[in-house]
């Protein structure tokens, strides 16, 4: 495990990911049928454990029935492209009505490692639309037909992820598809800035439960990331919230796709991309380049950057999943407890003083965590908290 302070932090907060914006997306979020914030679980037994004052997940497992936070951002990047489309206010935005209004079916088409895809599949299917979704090679069957099960087409490569990405593009441009995708490139931003600011909804709940908790503010955020939109967006959202200066923030993803860790520590504070096979159980970061909306945020406001291996991961999904005292239980995917994993990890280092200082980690420090999927692969969920798979120690 890598930790590196960030050599280009400015504290310059984003105008993308204000207070304002979040409240926009999460008044769309709640007119969705079912919708209600996810848990925001205090571990203090874990708190007391590795010698903090409070660690926050916040448990996107429970959002809707997906099991994971993606759809915050597919479904309203598509509810502000069909806005624009047929000249509507998205505060008025009714999914029954539009339904019924729309001509005739449009498809949207995205790649994805499993959650974004079933997010677009989803809201695809509210509005009875047509989703095409591009996987990379490796991806497992239970997220190809979560996503088919939803009436989506679902086609899985033999590419890596950047690269599916590009094929999406490709075939959506050919066929007059819209590309709903959660990064960026030179002429498409407006639609991966929207999927951000969807991303903010559960930064905002976050912020509202830490409240009734009676917690003024996280004192650290551990984030991870893939492109970085998930971060940069929630990450904006907070700064604008707290101030970046009173937040110490750290992003973390796996080595083999550590394309932000690498950023922030180039001499320049330019992306800098990752080739290969980006091989990590982590298949929700498994990506190699940055996304350019979100790298400016991360670049300016975040603390430190983590690079981390996959044993972290998975020592975070067994220490969520077997939970100490009256702690709740937390079903967390290999994605999304690897901010969990970093903290178990760093208390079973044997520098573990040093690392705690290197992090700004006290007895008064509060964590905010996100959980962004549960057992979204039941099969290696178990192979991983069962059977011991990608041992820690």
């Amino acid at each position: 495990m890598e930790i590196a302070d960030n050599r280009h932090y400015n504290g310059q907060q984003s105008p993308l990911f204000t207070i304002e914006e979040a409240e926009k997306a999460r008044a769309f979020h709640t007119k969705v049928e079912g919708y209600q914030p996810t848990p925001l679980h205090s571990l203090d037994c874990l708190a007391k454990e590795v010698g903090v004052g409070k660690i926050l997940v916040k448990d996107e497992a429970h959002r809707f029935d997906l099991c994971a936070f993606k759809m915050l951002g597919g479904a309203y990047a598509i509810a502000r492209l069909l806005c624009d489309e047929f000249k509507l206010d998205i505060n008025d935005f009714d999914f029954d009505k539009l339904k019924n209004d729309i001509p005739e079916k449009m498809t949207f088409a995205t790649a994805t490692d499993g959650n974004h895809g079933r997010g677009v599949a989803w809201a695809a299917n509210k509005l009875g639309q047509n989703a095409v979704v591009y996987m990379p090679k490796g991806a497992a069957d239970e997220r190809v037909n979560n996503i088919r099960a939803l009436g989506a087409e679902c086609i899985v490569t033999d590419m890596n992820y950047d690269d599916t990405v590009r094929l999406a593009i490709k075939t959506a441009e050919e066929n007059d598809w819209k590309v709903v995708q959660d990064t960026a490139w030179e002429g498409y931003t407006e639609i991966p800035t929207w999927i951000m600011q969807g991303y903010t909804t559960m930064a905002a709940e976050a912020v509202d439960q830490m409240k009734e908790q009676h917690i003024d503010r996280p004192t650290h955020v551990f984030l991870q990331a893939g492109v970085g939109a998930m971060a940069g967006g929630v990450l904006g959202y907070l700064c604008d919230q707290f101030g970046a200066d009173k937040l110490h923030s750290v992003v973390v993803e796996p080595d083999q796709a550590d394309c932000i860790y690498r950023s922030g520590i180039s001499e320049k504070g330019d992306m800098v991309n990752v080739d290969g096979d980006l091989a990590t159980i982590m298949v929700g970061l498994a990506c190699g380049e940055p996304n350019p909306i979100g790298w400016p945020v991360l670049r300016d406001c975040s603390t430190q950057f983590v690079s981390c291996q996959d044993s972290v991961a998975a020592l975070g999904m067994r220490v969520l999943g077997n939970p100490l005292g009256n702690d709740p239980r937390v079903v967390s995917g290999e994605s999304g407890a690897v901010g969990a994993g970093m903290l178990a990890a760093v208390h079973y280092h044997p520098e573990r003083e040093q690392l705690m200082e290197k992090l700004g980690l006290n007895k008064d420090s509060v964590i905010l965590l996100i959980n962004t999927e549960g057992d979204t692969d039941p099969v290696h969920y178990r192979e991983v908290v069962w059977q011991g798979k990608h041992p820690t120690l």
